[in-house]
Formats: C-alpha cells, structure tokens, sequence
C-alpha cells in the first residue's frame, strides 16, 4: 500500500473514534435523564465494553485473513445500523435491553475497524514515521474526547439523543466511504489454524517477545490503575479535598487538555528522545500524579487533582503512540491483528476489574487508604518497563527481533 491511502485510513479511523465515544456519552445521558436506574447505566455501557472484549480476538484472527479494505466497509456498515437502529430506540423513548444490544453492535464495529487499521498502517507508512502517522491518529482521538460529551450534552439536553446516535450512524457512513479508497489487497496466503489456535498463536508471540510482553504488563497494570482511580477520584475529591461538584468537573476535562497536547507533541518528543525514555514516562508520569494527588493537603486539593488528570491524559497518549508504533514495527503481518487484539482484550478486561477493586478498597478502608492503591498499581506499569530492554531502546527497531513468529 502507498502512502497515499494514509489519509483514507487516517479518515475511516477518526470517524469509528468518534462514533464509538459520542455513541457512549449519548446512551449513558439519555438513560440517566429518562430515569433508568444505575443498574441499566451500567448495562449499557457494559454493553459497549463487552463488544471490545469479546469481539477483538476473533476479530484479529479475521484481521489477519481478509483484505483490511472489506472489514473497514463491514465495521463501517456495523456502527451505521447499530447506531441508526439505537437512534430510532431513543426517538421513541426506549432506553432497555434492545438499546444495549445495538450498542454492542455498533461497538463491534469499531473494534473492526481499529484492529483493521493496526494492520493496515505499516503498510501505509515507512517505519521511521509509524510514530507521526499514529500521533495524526491519536490526535484525532483527543479532539473527539473532548467535543462528543458537548454534542451528546446538547442533544440529550433538549430532549433529542437520537440526534447524537444519527450522527454516529453519518461516521459510520463516512468511514465506509473513506474504506472505498484503500486498495483491496489480501494478506498473504498462510496456513489457516482453527479459530482458537490462531488466537493461541497471537498470544503467544507476545508473552515470548522481550518488548510486547512488558508492554502487556504494563498496560494490564495501568488500566487496573487508571480505572481504580477513576471509581474513587469523585469521591475522594468531594469528601477528602473538599471540592465542589462544579470544580471536579472541571479538572476532570483537563484530562481532555493532556490529551491534545501529548497527541501534537508525540511525533516530535519520539523523533527527538530515545524511545526508551518516552516508554518509561509514560506510565512512570501516571505514578507521580497519582502520588501528588494523594499527598496533596486540601488546600492545593484542586491544583493537584487538575494536574493528575493532565498528565494522565498527556503521558500515557505518548506512551499509547510509542507502544503501538513499536508493536507494527515489530510484529510480523501475518500476526499483526491477533497481536492487536491480544493486547485490547488484555486492556480491557482489566478495566472493570479494576473499577471493581478501587471501590471495595475504599469500602473496606476509607477513601484516604484507597488512594493508594492506583498509586501502588502505576508502580507496576512502570516497572514493568523498566525491568525490561526497553529503557535502553533509542530508535524504533527496523524488523522483528525473534526469529520465530510463534509456536
């Protein structure tokens, strides 16, 4: 593939992202304004979680297999009916089990499309320049977290969420159209294992690689991390720093902020530092904040929670730019997908159980016990870095570094 497809892939990525967040923040408001218990809040976005979960293992295997151009169109058609059908549930006022199923739909297509675009993207760029081609998509990414709670806000708030699901069916739509533009190739032939055995295979390329398994450690260890936080920070902000609801809110959207800025300065941070450095910084800045959150007086209670979320926004992006470019650098094609999809799986099951594990700590213990444990917890994502080679890493490597792709 040349280069020229990139924007065509670049285009089909954004428009999935932004179908899957905005998708997301519509479902949960309009449920919560109509009345629905926590309970079936909870459904809907596990729902939208689950698709992720469970669809990006065997998802990868077929990522590997089919042209990339043919999944993009099917994940493309995916969130259109899904969100059209979720759209026509909230126009007539549904919020129950068919609105969670056309979530999940909508989802699987978006969980399509990414592991398509893993694949797809060394082949649209040369290596050197994995790491700009990955921020341009980040950065995308980070507009969207920050303009799709407004757009859902302002549907929802005048009583018209289907407006917000009709726009994530129009992406859809747009990357099924952008997917129109990138060449039909297939993968080469290989030998086709049975669904578990390929996905077998995929796992473990990365449990024996000396840079994707510590890159999945860390990652499981930062999202328990990251997602114990985020079931205590409201609280502890409230009933600990003594923050009003109004001044949580707002250091909460300054995540958004560390977002955009980590996806504009990740191209050049990675092209001028070691890729070593940024590899550590990333889950090693996410310590830190937690750490000065935790040690912060009531007084600089706001200043503190401000900072945290930006650095969670700002170093993990540029670690999320690094890690995935070194993936592609590093992967063989066939193993491209199943590799992804290893790694989403991983990341997300430790999502819930990490939101899990932060609110019975702070049960059992109390809120300023509990907020220790996201600190204790990025410890590990950053030790797993560094107890790996990858401190020393300078530049992204040209090819695989294990002689064997798997088996």
């Amino acid at each position: 593939m040349s280069s020229s497809s990139f924007p065509a892939l670049l285009l089909a990525g954004t428009f999935a992202q932004f179908a899957d967040r905005l998708a997301l923040d519509t479902i949960t408001l309009a449920a919560t304004q109509a009345g629905a218990s926590p309970r079936l809040v909870g459904l809907l976005v596990a729902a939208q979680s689950a698709a992720w979960l469970l669809v990006s293992l065997p998802a990868g295997v077929v990522s590997d297999r089919l042209a990339p151009r043919d999944l993009i169109r099917f994940g493309g058609a995916l969130i259109a009916t899904g969100a059209a059908a979720g759209a026509a549930l909230l126009a007539i006022g549904h919020t129950g089990w068919l609105l969670a199923a056309t979530s999940f739909a909508a989802a699987a297509g978006a969980v399509v499309i990414a592991l398509s675009i893993f694949v797809l993207m060394p082949r649209s760029v040369a290596i050197a320049e994995l790491p700009r081609a990955n921020g341009r998509l980040e950065l995308g990414r980070a507009v969207f977290s920050l303009a799709a709670p407004l757009i859902a806000g302002w549907a929802v708030s005048r009583g018209q969420g289907w407006i917000g699901l009709s726009l994530c069916a129009l992406a859809g739509v747009l990357a099924l159209v952008a997917a129109s533009r990138l060449p039909g190739e297939h993968p080469p032939s290989q030998q086709r294992l049975p669904l578990h055995l390929a996905i077998v295979e995929g796992g473990r390329f990365v449990a024996r690689h000396p840079f994707l398994r510590p890159i999945a450690l860390c990652a499981i260890a930062w999202n328990l991390a990251f997602f114990a936080f985020s079931a205590i920070a409201a609280p502890y902000a409230a009933r600990v720093l003594f923050l009003a609801p109004e001044r949580i809110g707002l250091a909460t959207a300054v995540y958004g902020a560390g977002l955009l800025a980590g996806a504009l300065a990740g191209a050049t941070l990675i092209a001028r530092l070691p890729v070593g450095i940024v590899l550590v910084f990333g889950p090693a800045s996410s310590c830190v904040a937690a750490g000065l959150l935790a040690l912060a007086p009531p007084a600089l209670g706001w200043p503190a929670l401000a900072l945290a979320f930006f650095l969670f926004g700002f170093g993990p992006i540029l670690w999320f730019i690094a890690q995935t470019s070194l993936r592609q650098a590093v992967t063989p094609q066939p193993l491209l997908g199943r590799v992804s999809a290893t790694l989403t799986t991983a990341m997300y099951g430790m999502r819930p159980l990490g939101a899990l594990a932060g609110g019975l700590a702070a049960e059992r213990w109390g809120l300023e016990v509990a907020i220790g444990l996201p600190v204790v917890l990025f410890g590990l994502s950053t030790l797993a870095i560094l107890a790996s080679p990858m401190p020393r890493l300078r530049a992204m490597p040209e090819g695989e570094l294990t002689p064997r792709a798997a088996g």
